[in-house]
């Protein structure tokens, strides 16, 4: 696994960084995806009788401690670099974290900024990309046809780059048919309260009421796809279904103000990273069985990966 610029081998455990980052990875996912009695019962949340505020704060000063060594060793290896914080180009490109120390230097970062950008959606993208390749095991004439595809558009020569992904158009539909069966984020809008008392055809939101769109149950509606349990990249080959701007038939990143702000970079992450991947093996392996069993906690994650 990459991530923050560094690589780590999950479930290694002589690996100190990589163990602390899957724990924390993975307690924040359940944190945020656990039932709160204090999110229903507003008068029992002095008690925290569940503890998770008090987890919260512990899981906060650690992500803050994990991330701040991170920028810190990356600002000290530009200064030995010779670079004093000027420039990420030293023969390479630098990777994201260079970026958003750019950024900082010209004041449009904070340290908390920071630390939010590099901690939000490290865990989606991982988790889309496992439900895509289990996709792959169990439909390899999907697999084919997109392996055609950049076959196609960009041969052998050389590895798939961003711009190949818009003359893509199977790869793309896979990854939207991905969304819509296995929605990494199938609960939309996190603690939202109505704040006003509102009627939504026969069902009365009383102001205060904490509010969740089901993407989940959008998406496996009959009434706006037909044979919603099928999985059919071929729909999004027939109409035009644009996730980047606010079609509610698949919204996987929400929609109206409070839209994921990293959806653009996530998405262009996953259509790459899965171009690549491809475009590099003959066949993911099908040797062994698929369980496409779900858990929900925070994010829709596959029940035994």
């Amino acid at each position: 696994m990459r991530e923050f610029g560094r690589s780590y081998e999950l479930g290694d455990e002589s690996r100190v960084d990589a163990c602390e980052l899957e724990g924390l990875v993975s307690e924040g996912y359940q944190l945020l995806g656990i039932f709160n009695w204090s999110d229903h019962f507003p008068l029992l949340a002095w008690l925290d009788s569940q503890g998770v505020r008090r987890r919260c704060r512990n899981l906060a000063a650690k992500v803050n401690v994990f991330v701040e060594k991170i920028i810190d060793e990356r600002k000290m290896k530009r200064v030995e670099n010779g670079k004093n914080g000027d420039s990420i180009r030293d023969g390479s490109s630098g990777d994201f974290v260079d970026v958003l120390l750019d950024l900082q230097k010209e004041n449009k970062l904070s340290d908390s900024d920071m630390i939010a950008v590099l901690w939000v959606g490290t865990d989606t993208v991982v988790i889309l990309l496992e439900w895509i390749l289990a996709r792959m095991v169990l439909h390899p004439d999907v697999q084919a046809k997109v392996q055609a595809e950049i076959d196609n558009i960009v041969g052998t020569g050389r590895s798939v780059r961003n711009s190949d992904l818009p003359n893509l158009p199977y790869l793309r539909a896979v990854v939207k048919e991905t969304l819509r069966v296995h929605p990494p984020v199938p609960l939309l809008s996190w603690a939202r309260l109505a704040i006003h008392d509102t009627q939504i055809g026969p069902h009365f939101i009383p102001a205060g009421t904490t509010a969740m769109v089901n993407m989940w149950s959008i998406t496996h509606d009959e009434k706006i796809r037909s044979d919603p349990e099928e999985f059919k990249p071929e729909r999004f080959m027939e109409e035009v279904v644009n996730i980047m701007v606010s079609d509610h038939r698949l919204a996987p990143f929400g929609a109206g103000r409070r839209v994921c702000p990293g959806k653009a970079m996530g998405l262009a992450t996953v259509e790459l990273w899965l171009a690549q991947l491809l475009q590099n093996l003959n066949s993911v392996p099908s040797d062994f069985g698929v369980e496409l069993s779900e858990n929900l906690k925070l994010s829709l994650e596959m029940k035994n990966s």
